[in-house]
């Protein structure tokens, strides 16, 4: 029997909790882990404040949220870049028709509800930055779901007509109620930390060498899905039970930046974060890089 550790992990299929779950991994390294889902990022982070998870997959603003409460937890590895994109009906223009003027792109949504994830998930905090920098934080409302699941069957009702969230979202809005993509990952917020691998400082002072180990098979993970994703996809559809294995295949596709590493890009997008949340009053004031990350697993892993 392995050492065990307690995962916080959201339903969003591409991390790499799907392919860890699906395989024995894990058990070969030597871990025992115990899986909790969670309907979002922040559900997490009061996961971490109530000592209920070691570790956890979330998007870096609910973490620097959770930090600035006093939460002791540290990002020790990335995971994936570019997890929102921004879907609507198809009667709506994307950015890219409208000749990327996102004043005229939101003065569509004038009067309408954009569904989002938890309050304090990067998507909302993303989404809410965006329709303020376009000068419509007063015309367009944002509607968070605590499960982002049930967003797919708000847009297929008419009660939403418009949403941001995850390439799972996208692909299930499209499949099932003639959705499109209105702005693409890449466009919301170049290289945002969709998700990390999130530790509680008493798990990484007091078993660095877990930590390491769950690293090393989470980066195992992350080239597992880039240079097998066919194989990848019918694990997690195998895995979840009520997806095929196109549909992963398709979800990997839609932004296909997936990796343990820390990267400098990963870093400076995700401190751009930090005025951001103290100016919408997510956090009281900015926070450090130092207090955010701790680099020496991905460096010991040199990755």
């Amino acid at each position: 029997m392995g050492e065990s550790l307690n995962i916080g992990h959201l339903s969003t299929m591409y991390h790499t909790s799907f392919i860890l779950m699906g395989t024995d991994w894990l058990e070969e390294s030597g871990i025992k882990a115990n899986w909790k889902l969670f309907g979002g990022g922040p559900a997490i982070v009061r996961a971490f404040e109530n000592r209920e998870v070691d570790l956890g997959y979330i998007g870096l603003p609910p973490v620097m949220i959770g930090i600035d409460r006093g939460v002791p937890m540290k990002c020790v590895a990335g995971g994936h870049v570019e997890g929102t994109v921004m879907i609507a009906n198809p009667q709506f223009k994307s950015l890219d028709e409208l000749n990327n003027d996102a004043h005229l792109f939101f003065g569509q949504f004038k009067g309408l509800t954009i569904a989002c994830p938890p309050g304090g998930s990067i998507h909302d905090v993303i989404i809410r930055n965006c329709i303020k920098k376009a000068g419509f934080e007063k015309e367009i409302l944002v509607k968070n779901f605590e499960w982002a699941d049930m967003i797919p069957d708000a847009m297929a009702d008419g009660e939403i007509q418009v949403a941001v969230g995850t390439p799972s979202l996208a692909v299930v809005a499209r499949r099932f109620c003639d959705t499109k993509t209105v702005i693409e990952p890449y466009r919301l917020w170049p290289n945002n930390p969709s998700y990390g691998i999130i530790a509680s400082e008493k798990l990484i002072e007091q078993s660095p060498e877990l930590v390491l180990s769950f690293i090393e098979e989470h980066e195992r993970a992350c080239k597992f899905i880039i240079e097998n994703p066919l194989e990848a996809s019918r694990i997690v559809a195998e895995k979840v039970g009520i997806v095929d294995a196109d549909f992963v295949q398709e979800l990997f596709a839609i932004s296909p930046k997936y990796s343990a590493s820390l990267t400098r890009e990963y870093i400076e997008s995700t401190m751009k974060f930090s005025p951001v949340l103290h100016e919408l009053d997510f956090i009281s004031r900015p926070l450090e890089e130092k207090e955010i990350f701790d680099m020496r697993f991905v460096n010991e892993l040199k990755l």
